[in-house]
C-alpha cells in the first residue's frame, strides 16, 4: 500500500475509470460538524475528512487547518492524524462519544478506509463479530468457525488491506452491498483484485475475481513466502535447502538473532522448534505493528525454503500456545492465559 502525497491523493490498485481524485472526494460531503477529541479541535465532514484546528496562540503545525482523509497507517491499514486514528474522530462527531471502554469503531462494509459517517458505529467487540454479517463471513473463512476465533483471536495473520479505499457515497453503498450478499452466499469471489470487483461500475460487467497468488518471493536467494505479502530478507536462511538444511537452519535461529528483514523492521527470535511434519516453527518478536509477537512456520517445497506466515499475537502467551501446538509440544495453562 502506499502512503498519500501532499495533496491528500492515494493511489489505489485496479479500474480508477470511475474513482474521482481523492482531494476531490474531499470535498464532496453534505454535513460537517465540529467536535473536541483528546484535546484537539476538529472540523469533521460526513464523508470521512478532517480538519485539525490551530492551537490559539501557539505556532501553527504542519498539519492544523488542512482537510485530509488522514496518514495511513500501514501496520494496521487505518488513516490516522498526528498518532490519532481517524475513524474514532468522525464516529465521535457523528455518532457522540465512545459509550464505553468495551466499544470499538465498526467499519459496517469492513473497508478501513472508507471513514464515511454512515460506514462507522460504536459497538462491542463481540457485538462487532456477531452483528456484522460481513466480518463474521471473512472470520469464518479465515478461522472455520466463530468459535475458533474466539479460541485464540490471534492465530491469524492481518487481512489483505489493499483493496480498502476512499470512496464516494454511491461507490460506498454499491460495495456494502455487494459484501452483504457475498456474505449471504458465502462464496468467496473468483476473477480480477477484489477491489475492481466491490468498486466496478453497475454499467460494468463484473468479472468473477480470482484468488490472490498466496507464494511471492523473497529477498533470500532459494527462498519464498506464502501469505506474507512484503518481500522479506531472511538473514540465517542457509544457502541450499538439501541435506539436512532444516536442522541447519534451526541451529542458526538462536535467540535475539534476526529472522526477518524488511522495510518495515526486522524480527528477532524468541525460541525455535521442529514439528513431526519436518517443519520449523519460529517465534520471534518484532516492533513493527500493534502485535509484538509473529509466528513463521518453514518447510522445504520443490528445493527452496517456503517461509509461511503463522500469525501476529498482541500476547507472549498466546503465541508460545500456538508455537507449542506447532511442534507438538504440550503448553501449560495459566491464569494469565
Amino acid at each position: 500500500m502506499h502512503d498519500m502525497d501532499q495533496f491528500g491523493r492515494f493511489p489505489v490498485s485496479g479500474s480508477s475509470a470511475d474513482q474521482p481524485p481523492t482531494e476531490e472526494i474531499l470535498h464532496m460531503f453534505e454535513e460537517e460538524r465540529e467536535v473536541e477529541f483528546k484535546g484537539e479541535i476538529y472540523l469533521v465532514r460526513d464523508n470521512g475528512a478532517v480538519l485539525r484546528r490551530r492551537r490559539p496562540n501557539v505556532r501553527r503545525r504542519k498539519l492544523d487547518e488542512r482537510w485530509t482523509f488522514g496518514r495511513l497507517y500501514k501496520h494496521s491499514g487505518y488513516f490516522g492524524i498526528s498518532g490519532h486514528v481517524v475513524h474514532q474522530i468522525v464516529a465521535t462527531a457523528f455518532h457522540g462519544p465512545k459509550p464505553s471502554n468495551d466499544h470499538v469503531v465498526d467499519h459496517i462494509d469492513t473497508n478501513r478506509l472508507n471513514n464515511r459517517a454512515d460506514n462507522l458505529r460504536w459497538v462491542t467487540r463481540l457485538d462487532n463479530v456477531l452483528l456484522n454479517p460481513i466480518t463474521r463471513r471473512r472470520i469464518e473463512l479465515a478461522f472455520g468457525s466463530v468459535e475458533a476465533f474466539f479460541e485464540n483471536p490471534g492465530a491469524k495473520s492481518v487481512p489483505n488491506l489493499a483493496w480498502m479505499r476512499t470512496v464516494t457515497e454511491e461507490q460506498a453503498e454499491a460495495s456494502r452491498r455487494r459484501l452483504l450478499e457475498w456474505a449471504k452466499k458465502g462464496q468467496v469471489p473468483k476473477g480480477g483484485a477484489i477491489g475492481e470487483w466491490l468498486f466496478a461500475s453497475r454499467s460494468k460487467t463484473i468479472a468473477v475475481p480470482e484468488p490472490e497468488a498466496q507464494d511471492t518471493a523473497s529477498r533470500t536467494t532459494g527462498a519464498f513466502q506464502r501469505n506474507w505479502r512484503t518481500p522479506t530478507e531472511f538473514p540465517q536462511c542457509p544457502d541450499k535447502a538439501a541435506g539436512n538444511a532444516l536442522s541447519d537452519y534451526l541451529e542458526r535461529l538462536c535467540f535475539g538473532t534476526v529472522f526477518a528483514r524488511n522495510r518495515y523492521g526486522e524480527s528477532f527470535v524468541v525460541t525455535a522448534g521442529m514439528g513431526e511434519d519436518n517443519a520449523l516453527s519460529v517465534l520471534c518478536s518484532t516492533q513493527a505493528g500493534v502485535k509484538e509477537w509473529t509466528l513463521a512456520r518453514v518447510s522445504i517445497e520443490d528445493g527452496s525454503f517456503c517461509h509461511e506466515s503463522g500469525g501476529t499475537f498482541f500476547t507472549l502467551q498466546g503465541a508460545l500456545k500456538a508455537h507449542c501446538q506447532a511442534i507438538g509440544e504440550p503448553f501449560e495453562e495459566s491464569i494469565d492465559d
